[in-house]
């Protein structure tokens, strides 16, 4: 028997090789290079192809094409609908990623519940049983009647299934676990998941269904198989957070019907997840009286401004490097924000361990959260407590500049609205009319910010 014909497939790109190398060739990778087998080459979409698909599609000018605004339809859960931009859209494939145990099934079962009273759903399951999907139904508690369940995982038998019952909405749990018989790879493999999410994507947008897929995550978090699967799908949702925490959050990463960065909260129940309506409750600690290293900060999360609390604790070091370590925010911007505060406002940290953390497990990526940073590590260096109702936003650049942050208004509206009164914020986003209730210093430099920090206790 000839032996099988191998190749080497990038994991991240989906490059192929003739011969392993620690890097990728095509996109620049190390490490990413495993071996597949080669397959024959066959056109696997001529049989699925629709006699429609089967002619060129014509070339027409942009302006002659009508723009029509996406239909949606809710899950009727509100915390999921804004992180999918509004809605689910019919014929677009969603790509959900999580840790395991995380709440990726849960979160889908219950959304899928709702979705049976006004849509004809289909749950395909590759990793539980029906009974167990069962099981977990009647412990959350939801209304199970209209879902439809088929546990396969042989990609041709659930296409063959979704041409059979024409359902609306799909979920496939998960993409790891098919296999298309025109592959002799192993299910998870590159080959295959690439396969298996291209012939489901095809079949969403030749038939109209909603597609959504469940992906594992590597042990760096990062959604499993080649990254071309990220293109492929209309939208990309991670689910983050502790498991150990209550509390649960789902990103949007890619959306091509709505706003990235969306961030949706939800807390988990003996019920299951549950929406939070106010989610800057979570991030805020409950402090009977206010403490040092303590400082509040508005956070831009999509379309969503987000209270959060930063914390610092300075303390001496002992041993000759010094500690800097910070979680929730990025820690190479930790060492550049302890240089800038020595060079312009004095205060030294160089034989001081610093660490920071953001509240509630949340991950602050944006530039804004600078100045709050060093408020906090200040209060932290001075022992003193910062004023109880002070919140701040701000980038801080590195000749000292204290720049403007994005869409302040809708900032200084939610801190107004939780009972905040006084807000540090850069000059350039002083508001040319007064907030109701809440009183503004505006500040161009960090020893400005550091000076008037002293003043604003009368103020509050």
């Amino acid at each position: 028997m000839a032996k099988a014909k191998t190749q080497y497939t990038c994991t991240e790109c989906g490059g192929i090789s003739a011969k392993w190398a620690g890097k990728c060739p095509a996109c620049g990778q190390w490490n990413t290079m495993v071996e597949t087998i080669m397959e024959s080459a066959n056109n696997r979409f001529a049989a699925s192809r629709p006699q429609s698909l089967a002619q060129t599609a014509p070339v027409m000018n942009l302006t002659d094409i009508e723009a029509e605004d996406v239909p949606r339809f809710s899950t009727s859960m509100e915390e999921f609908d804004r992180v999918l931009g509004g809605g689910l859209v019919p014929g677009g494939v969603v790509l959900i990623g999580g840790d395991p145990g995380i709440g990726k099934s849960t979160l889908l079962l219950q959304a899928l519940s709702h979705l049976a009273r006004i849509r004809k759903v289909l749950y395909v399951s590759g990793e539980e049983s029906g009974a167990q999907i069962a099981l977990r139904a009647k412990r959350l508690a939801v209304d199970a009647n209209g879902v439809q369940l088929q546990a396969e995982i042989q990609l041709e038998k659930i296409l063959q299934t979704l041409a059979e019952h024409q359902p609306q909405v799909v979920v496939i749990d998960s993409i790891q676990t098919l296999y298309s018989e025109a592959l002799t790879s192993a299910p998870g493999s590159v080959a295959q998941v690439r396969e298996c999410a291209a012939q489901l994507t095809r079949m969403a947008k030749t038939s109209n269904i909603t597609m959504i897929l469940v992906g594992h995550v590597t042990k760096e978090g990062a959604l499993a198989g080649p990254r071309v699967l990220e293109h492929i799908v209309d939208t990309v949702l991670y689910f983050e957070g502790d498991t150990h925490s209550s509390f649960r959050l789902v990103r949007a990463i890619k959306n091509r019907f709505g706003a990235v960065n969306e961030l949706g909260v939800f807390a988990m129940t003996e019920r299951g997840l549950r929406g939070v309506s106010n989610p800057s409750a979570l991030f805020l600690s409950q402090h009977e009286t206010q403490v040092p290293g303590s400082c509040v900060m508005v956070t831009q999360e999509g379309t969503r401004p987000l209270l959060v609390e930063i914390q610092a604790l300075v303390d001496a070091a002992f041993s000759p490097n010094a500690k800097r370590l910070s979680v929730g925010l990025e820690q190479n911007r930790l060492a550049m924000l302890l240089a800038v505060l020595h060079r312009h406002a004095g205060v030294a940290a160089a034989d001081q361990d610093v660490f920071i953390n953001a509240v509630g497990g949340v991950k602050i990526t944006e530039p804004a959260a600078d100045l709050a940073v060093l408020l906090a590590i200040h209060s932290s260096m001075r022992n003193k407590a910062l004023p109880r109702r002070l919140v701040v936003f701000g980038e801080v650049g590195l000749a000292g500049e204290i720049r403007p942050a994005p869409r302040g208004q809708e900032r200084l509206r939610e801190a107004a609205k939780l009972g905040f009164t006084v807000a540090m914020i850069p000059k350039a986003n002083v508001p040319k009319q007064p907030v109701d209730g809440l009183t503004i210093v505006g500040v161009d430099r960090i020893e400005e910010a550091m000076a008037k920090i002293r003043d604003i206790d009368d103020l509050s």
